[in-house]
């Protein structure tokens, strides 16, 4: 089976930087998209970002400003979230996730991803 395991959360100044790790095991050719989630308290759950494996193509929710980008190593089955110019509204629990196909559509919705780590608290202070 699929596991996720998040990690690189931390407290941080605004305008400070971090950078997430999320490491995967038990993939297959199926699992052909990964995406990081945050979710602040109070607030849905919303997509930060999606890569596909194989192509490496990358997408990012229009609120994410160009300041996070993502990233991977699958010799090493891992995941990167780097984040720049953090502000306190960027405070919350952020979710690494696996979708497995099929069908094999693009989506950056929490509800259309089937495995999630446990989370990894970023809190920025102004």
């Amino acid at each position: 089976q699929v596991q996720l395991m998040e990690s690189g959360g931390g407290s941080v100044q605004a305008g400070g930087s971090l950078r997430l790790s999320c490491a995967a095991s038990g993939l297959t050719q199926r699992t052909y998209l990964m995406g990081w989630f945050r979710q602040a308290p109070g607030k849905e759950r919303e997509g930060v970002g999606v890569i596909y494996r194989v192509a490496g193509n990358t997408y990012y929710a229009d609120s994410m400003k160009g300041r996070f980008s993502i990233s991977q190593d699958n010799a090493k089955n891992t995941v990167y979230l780097q984040m720049n110019s953090l502000q306190p509204e960027d405070t919350a629990m952020y979710y690494c996730a696996a979708r497995t196909g099929g069908p094999y559509i693009f989506t950056m919705t929490a509800a259309d991803f089937g495995f999630w780590g446990q989370g990894t608290q970023v809190t920025v202070s102004s």
